[in-house]
């Protein structure tokens, strides 16, 4: 008895966690193979034939690998700001983490007011005598979307990274970087082999996390460039809302949920392997 009673407490939790989780998993595989209650792989082939979807895959992917390690500098940065304790430490704090206040779709909205033809940024480049407008969001301008939707996104989420970092920051003796000090190490020797070592759990957390977010970008780009820039969570939203096809929106969404997996996965194993 005593042995059933640790899955007796926790069996509330798992019959939980499988309906909240495991149902819409299983129904949403089951959709993306089955039409017309028979099996099948029309779904998956419409989704390759369209065009937007290689546009989605390499616009996620670029994403991803830009904006990622970005944030993470950016945050490290932050974090070892705070912790050498400037005056008005809780104010900085407070103003780095605004961004987690907002929603994906008012952030979106914030810095369309800035990238837009008529928007504060061609406003300031005119009055600087420097260009009389970009069209940062044209829909021939790649790049121009590529980049507003990386500042949207670096401006964005960028604080998440941040408060994983200052809490693993915190869980640091200042004994070992003090010593380290002592037998002479710089600056830069007692970040890489005493700090991040040391905060190692958090970056594994925050950086699984991050990536998989940023697989998932969504309403930043939706509000900024519409389906000009093309992603794969808005393709599955224009393919499950617009086009009503559920089938063709759960086999993207597998596709996502793959990519989210692949990464978790060698995350994981390049950090054990660090370990060993």
């Amino acid at each position: 008895m005593r042995t059933r009673t640790p899955w007796l407490l926790l069996l509330p939790s798992i019959v939980f966690m499988l309906l909240l989780f495991g149902w819409p998993l299983v129904a949403g595989f089951l959709s993306a193979f089955r039409s017309g209650g028979m099996f099948t792989l029309d779904s998956w082939s419409r989704m390759f034939d369209d065009p937007y979807f290689a546009r989605a895959l390499r616009n996620t992917l670029l994403l991803t690998v830009i904006v990622v390690p970005v944030q993470f500098v950016l945050a490290m940065g932050m974090a070892l700001l705070l912790q050498a304790r400037p005056r008005l430490v809780s104010t900085h704090f407070y103003l780095w983490t605004i961004p987690l206040a907002m929603s994906e779709l008012a952030a979106g909205l914030v810095w369309l007011s800035i990238f837009s033809n008529r928007g504060y940024l061609n406003s300031f480049l005119s009055w600087l005598g420097l260009s009389d407008g970009v069209g940062w969001l044209d829909y021939d301008n790649g790049a121009g979307m590529l980049f507003a939707v990386v500042v949207a996104e670096l401006w964005r989420a960028t604080s998440l990274v941040f408060v994983i970092l200052v809490a693993g920051l915190q869980m640091v003796p200042r004994d070992f970087d003090e010593a380290a000090q002592v037998f002479g190490a710089s600056a830069w020797q007692r970040l890489w082999h005493v700090t991040l070592p040391m905060i190692r759990p958090s970056l594994q957390v925050a950086l699984i996390l991050r990536t998989i977010l940023a697989i998932q970008v969504f309403a930043v780009a939706q509000a900024l460039t519409g389906r000009n820039f093309p992603l794969l969570v808005g393709e599955t939203y224009q393919w499950y809302v617009s086009l009503q096809n559920a089938s063709v929106a759960s086999a993207l969404a597998l596709v996502v949920l793959a990519i989210s997996l692949v990464v978790s996965i060698g995350y994981l194993r390049a950090l054990r392997r660090e370990r060993a």
